[in-house]
């Protein structure tokens, strides 16, 4: 059976991880649920650097990357990704308070899989977060591909 991957959460406000992992938590899904708090840790933890170094975790199966990050901000993570050839095919689904049109558009250029408002109420936001969940780690069929190893 393969290894069940990861969902990373990169999210610098508390409230939002609280409430994300709750939904999440209440979705039943088996998969980890790893938060990091601003864009430089995501990076780290998507290529094993620093702390991350011997993490023995598969790739995630999808990032749910907060915009307005500390340090490097989501749309230098996402375009990290994305144009990396061994990153490329990894699911992000862009998870921000922006309404700005200029966010929405830069991310799909850059290669983002969805782009998510999060709901102002409480009860929108924890159910856009259970969806969320469960289609890209239980639903989504991602391409074939070998994980990396190092």
């Amino acid at each position: 059976m393969p290894e069940l991957k990861p969902i990373l959460l990169v999210e610098d406000n508390p409230k939002d991880v609280e409430l994300a992992l709750t939904a999440l938590e209440q979705s039943q899904l088996a998969n980890e649920v790893v938060v990091v708090r601003d864009g430089a840790e995501a990076i780290d933890f998507l290529y094993r650097r620093g702390v991350y170094e011997t993490r023995n975790t598969a790739d995630p199966a999808v990032v749910l990357l907060d915009l307005k990050l500390p340090k490097v901000d989501g749309l230098e993570v996402l375009q990290r990704v994305k144009t990396d050839p061994e990153m490329r095919h990894t699911p992000i689904v862009m998870l921000t308070s922006s309404r700005e049109e200029s966010d929405l558009v830069r991310s799909y250029e850059l290669g983002v899989n969805a782009f998510v408002v999060k709901p102002v109420g409480f009860r929108e936001f924890f159910e856009a977060i259970q969806d969320l969940g469960v289609f890209w780690g239980i639903l989504n069929e991602p391409p074939p591909h070998r994980d990396r190893t190092g």
